[in-house]
């Protein structure tokens, strides 16, 4: 394909719109009324958002983890700790996340701090995922190079003899963590470009809400 022909790539909007009035005055609540449409629409990998980290001195990095719960207190995802990602964040507890449903024409922004989700909380959903999962946060040293895919077929058979007749101890380099938001933006996909954009930003009182352009 040639770059001139990615230019030519469009697609045209076509929802009602997004209005104020539509919107619960707590982003929480909105993202949950989202994501059960996201849900009841079956879309695939409804739970895919693209993570953004930073290093102190500003160098970004992106990639999709998979969100595994959220509450008043925020988004939660889990990873190994001495990943790219991990450590990012033991240096720069700062973060963000994008969410992309096409089909329904939506995207939701979220930024805020992050901190460690407590070891009880990643040890009950670690505990709860396959065990191959669980043998595989064992056996991956997440983001360091490896000569061959042979070196984790190694690591793997080891970790299946080591547990073969013991539950899996949850590794202490893997857990999970909370993004704690202070904006969250709903974005609708309208007509002509001039899609319908909210923003809620945390106050000392709860949240304010603005329209912003788009």
């Amino acid at each position: 394909m040639n770059p001139s022909d990615v230019a030519n790539l469009r697609r045209e909007y076509e929802t009602d719109g997004l209005r104020r009035a539509d919107l619960h005055p707590d982003p929480i609540a909105q993202f949950s009324v989202w994501f059960s449409a996201a849900i009841e629409a079956a879309l695939p990998d409804v739970n895919a958002v693209t993570l953004a980290t930073a290093t102190t001195d500003g160098r970004p990095s992106a990639r999709v983890v998979l969100l595994k719960g959220f509450d008043q207190r925020g988004f939660v995802f889990f990873t190994n700790y001495h990943s790219q990602k991990g450590r990012e964040l033991e240096a720069n507890p700062q973060a963000a996340f994008a969410i992309y449903w096409v089909q329904l024409e939506r995207q939701i922004r979220v930024s805020g701090r992050v901190e460690k989700t407590s070891r009880a909380e990643s040890g009950a959903y670690f505990h709860s995922r396959p065990r191959g999962s669980q043998l595989g946060a064992w056996v991956s040293h997440q983001s360091e190079p490896i000569d061959a895919r042979q070196i984790l077929e190694g690591r793997l058979a080891e970790m299946e003899e080591r547990y073969a007749q013991t539950p899996i101890e949850l590794p202490p380099h893997w857990g999970g963590y909370r993004l704690l938001p202070n904006e969250i933006e709903f974005w609708q996909g309208r007509a002509n470009r001039l899609h319908d954009r909210f923003r809620y930003t945390r106050a000392d009182a709860g949240w304010t809400l603005d329209r912003l352009a788009p």
